[in-house]
């Protein structure tokens, strides 16, 4: 009977607990349903609206701008530089539209900014180092670049790091301070590239005709440009030749035409003109030894005379 009193009793309060909570949270909802609030809830929404609304536009013309003026990395970069901006710029104008202070988060993170500085510096060079690459303007997207060895074409130029695909279609990452702490090269910077072909004539060959003959294979590559004019050259006396260089231009996009196309053109020129290229030549010749018939030479008369003895013997006992 007193357990069956005690669990009525902890019911009914259990009950009435809930029952003031509930009227709690109606009365501070209605604390807030005021006409004053209801304004500045509108007048939130409109500027929020307001603010997108400018968001939009700005993202649309971004988009609207013509390569040659602004570069599809560029594009991409200040339409997220503009999306994080958005939404950084909304979330503090509401939230100090209904009371929140910013200077103490301001505090707090000044101080977690410094902490984290410390404990990620490499990060922070990179990021550093980012905004170098964007305001240097070395490299964009579909460029060819060199660093550290490596060679590949970029794909993404972020804060932290360039992506590029080698060649053979694998994927680089390559830190933002690497590339501005290390020698980088850009075959695509420029529209236009110069190619140098190395080659040898014998000496022999008369060198005006060596000179007129490499002179004209530029003329037979269909992708090399004749301004800026192309160039033959004698480099120096070899061991086994006499070095020649031929320079053509070409535009940045031909170049495996173009340096298939010149190496064929050589070759051609050279054999027109009747110009052998030297390369090193094994001659083998191969001597007969003269002492092995020699010995056996000997032992056949050896033998020969050992047969004349015994049958001169066999003769004279036979007399």
């Amino acid at each position: 009977m007193q357990g069956l009193f005690l669990h009525t009793l902890f019911h009914v309060s259990g009950e009435r607990e809930k029952h003031e909570s509930l009227e709690s949270f109606i009365a501070w909802i209605k604390s807030y349903l005021t006409w004053e609030t209801l304004i500045h809830f509108v007048i939130v929404i409109l500027v929020v609206g307001i603010l997108y609304t400018v968001y939009r536009l700005l993202i649309r013309n971004i988009k609207m701008v013509p390569l040659e003026k602004l570069s599809l990395h560029k594009s991409v970069m200040l339409q997220r530089f503009l999306k994080y901006a958005f939404i950084v710029l909304v979330g503090m104008y509401v939230f100090s539209h209904f009371g929140v202070k910013f200077s103490a988060i301001w505090g707090a993170a000044g101080i977690a900014g410094v902490a984290v500085a410390f404990a990620a510096q490499t990060t922070v060079s990179n990021l550093i180092s980012g905004i170098f690459v964007l305001a240097e303007k070395t490299l964009k997207i579909a460029d060819m670049i060199t660093v550290g060895g490596e060679t590949g074409i970029v794909d993404q130029i972020g804060l932290l790091s360039v992506r590029v695909h080698t060649l053979d279609n694998q994927m680089l990452r390559i830190p933002n301070s690497t590339i501005i702490n290390s020698i980088m090269r850009n075959t695509s910077y420029f529209p236009v590239r110069r190619m140098s072909i190395a080659v040898s004539v014998s000496y022999d060959t008369d060198m005006e005709t060596a000179l007129n003959a490499l002179s004209k294979a530029p003329a037979l590559c269909p992708t090399v440009l004749a301004d800026p004019a192309p160039a033959a050259w004698f480099d120096a006396f070899d061991e086994s030749g006499i070095n020649m260089t031929l320079a053509v231009w070409f535009n940045s996009a031909d170049f495996l035409a173009t340096k298939n196309a010149a190496f064929i053109a050589v070759k051609k020129v050279f054999d027109e003109a009747g110009i052998e290229i030297p390369y090193n030549k094994l001659d083998v010749k191969i001597y007969e030894d003269a002492s092995v018939p020699a010995a056996k030479s000997k032992a056949v008369k050896s033998t020969k005379t050992d047969k004349s003895a015994v049958s001169g013997r066999g003769r004279k006992k036979a007399e």
